[in-house]
């Protein structure tokens, strides 16, 4: 999966992003129906962008697609749990002190956009300053995250 990107499936698939810095990987899945979403928002919000027709791209629009979705292939939403990766301050030394970097502003509109749809988060590995590949087996439910800093971290 790309930058600014969304899928759902169902049983036997796997899902996967790779080269998570500030983006955010949004995970849903519906454990029960074995149906899973995964997201790579690149932006905290419409406003950032010029082109906002993807909505893939935002948290606030990223969470009802994947929903929109994993509903079509029979999830539903009382059941639906979310991961959350990335969010990293990657180039932290290049910016204001005192300013959120891009990271963390992309945590804090995820956050936003998962607690609007009312979606409990059941895991995390996000911030510090290290990029990250996530890679989500939609049957079991195991979300590993593969960094260089922290190695190998299952959700």
């Amino acid at each position: 999966m790309r930058v600014a990107d969304a899928a759902a499936a169902q049983g036997d698939a796997m899902l996967t992003t790779i080269g998570l810095g500030s983006c955010v990987a949004i995970v849903l899945h519906d454990a029960d129906r074995k149906i899973g979403g995964l997201a790579h928002v690149l932006l905290p919000s419409e406003s950032l962008a010029q082109d906002r027709s993807n909505r893939a791209k935002f948290p606030g629009s990223a969470v009802p697609l994947l929903l929109e979705e994993m509903q079509r292939l029979g999830a539903r939403p009382t059941r639906i749990t979310a991961r959350l990766v990335g969010g990293a301050s990657m180039f932290a030394a290049l910016l204001p002190a005192n300013g959120l970097q891009m990271g963390e502003r992309n945590l804090l509109a995820t956050r936003d956009a998962v607690g609007r749809a009312r979606l409990p988060i059941v895991g995390e590995d996000v911030g510090g300053g290290h990029g990250r590949s996530v890679f989500f087996d939609i049957a079991s439910g195991r979300v590993e995250v593969r960094s260089m800093v922290k190695g190998d971290v299952v959700l």
